[in-house]
């Protein structure tokens, strides 16, 4: 029996999780970047700038003290796994996995039920969005070999 679960286990290269990792960071601040940019096509130009200016100091402050720290973290986690073929979902720590599902519910809540204005969300979306595109960075850069001079 545990053989047929076994077979069941996608696995891959550890390239391809650094790989699905990016994908998913990014498209996942992509996708937040993008909700906020259509809930700001409204807004003025001085009260644009200021949401916008709110946004990306949120965006690095998430960056540096968030994002980035965990985004290493995954990549350090990854690289020490033993076995070059692993499973497809370890591109995230198993237990991050509730947290997520738990993110994704209160941005949905936040975005249909919320009494929050649109445009002050904005600010903690383009903030979340532009920390995970920068973070995901970090992963594709794990695709690229460095090349050392001596």
């Amino acid at each position: 029996m545990k053989e047929f679960f076994l077979k069941l286990n996608p696995v891959a290269n550890k390239k391809w999780l650094h790989l699905a990792a990016g994908i998913m960071w990014s498209a996942v601040g992509i996708m937040l970047v993008s909700f906020a940019a259509s809930w700001l096509k409204i807004e003025k130009w001085p009260v644009l700038v200021l949401l916008l200016l709110g946004g990306a100091v949120l965006g690095v402050v998430i960056y540096l003290f968030g994002f980035s720290k965990l985004a290493v973290k995954n990549i350090k986690r990854i690289n020490a796994y033993v076995n070059e073929r692993i499973c497809f979902f370890a591109f995230q720590k198993w237990t991050t996995y509730p947290l997520i599902a738990f993110m994704i519910s209160l941005g949905i809540y936040l975005r249909k039920y919320s009494s929050l204005p649109k445009p002050v969300l904005s600010i903690m979306y383009l903030g979340l969005g532009f920390s995970l595109f920068a973070s995901s960075l970090h992963y594709y850069r794990q695709l690229v070999p460095l090349k050392v001079e001596k």
